[in-house]
């Protein structure tokens, strides 16, 4: 097991970078090799009796920041608000493709089929993202990315509707898969803390392919 990448933690939430290829919690093909299980193993090795709650999740191949709480109420607290309470949802991609404009607000209508694919349809969940191409290099670009709402394959799906598929995403029709995973690392998140006038602000670093691009 690679050591936990801890970005951020008090008494009542936790906050690491993922990496990808790890699912965030327990499927039904795996149980234990989850960042759930990682986080869970840390806490209790400082508290046996202490319990950590999931609060949001990322994509088996999406790395960056994931956040946990220590405590049900947290829990509630930050899920039942977390439309008000998070304030930025921020995400860089490579993707196939030199997209057609600067920046973009891509909204859409998401349904998932029986083979839990996500795709774009004329009704279903509504999805919004915003993009930003931070740079172009050969046939593939560089973005920046923040999300509206919090679907499933949000991005993933809505980049393919458009034909700029993310680099290694074959689930979503990518030709290439140059860095061996997902081009896709959820870099920042910031939230208001319930209760609180705090407000904080998580940052995971990005993996050294996306600086070298």
């Amino acid at each position: 097991m690679k050591k936990l990448k801890i970005i951020y933690e008090d008494k009542n939430i936790i906050v690491v970078d993922k990496p990808s290829g790890l699912l965030t919690v327990a499927s039904n093909k795996e149980k234990f090799n989850t960042l759930y299980h990682e986080v869970r193993e840390y806490i209790k090795k400082q508290n046996p009796h202490q319990k950590v709650f999931i609060v949001h999740r990322l994509d088996k191949d999406t790395s960056g920041v994931v956040l946990f709480a220590k405590n049900e109420k947290m829990k509630h607290l930050l899920q039942n608000n977390w439309a008000n309470i998070c304030e930025v949802r921020e995400y860089i991609a490579i993707i196939e493709g030199i997209m057609p404009k600067k920046q973009d607000r891509l909204v859409n209508y998401l349904k998932e089929n029986k083979y839990q694919e996500v795709y774009v349809a004329d009704v279903g969940k509504l999805a919004i993202t915003n993009y930003e191409v931070l740079k172009t290099k050969g046939k593939n670009s560089l973005l920046k990315i923040s999300i509206e709402t919090g679907r499933k394959n949000q991005i993933r799906a809505q980049l393919a509707y458009i034909n700029h598929p993310i680099i290694g995403d074959k689930k979503y029709f990518a030709k290439s898969n140059i860095y061996a995973r997902l081009a896709l690392h959820a870099s920042k998140l910031i939230i208001k803390i319930p209760n609180t006038p705090k407000t904080l602000v998580f940052e995971a670093p990005w993996p050294k392919f996306f600086t070298n691009f």
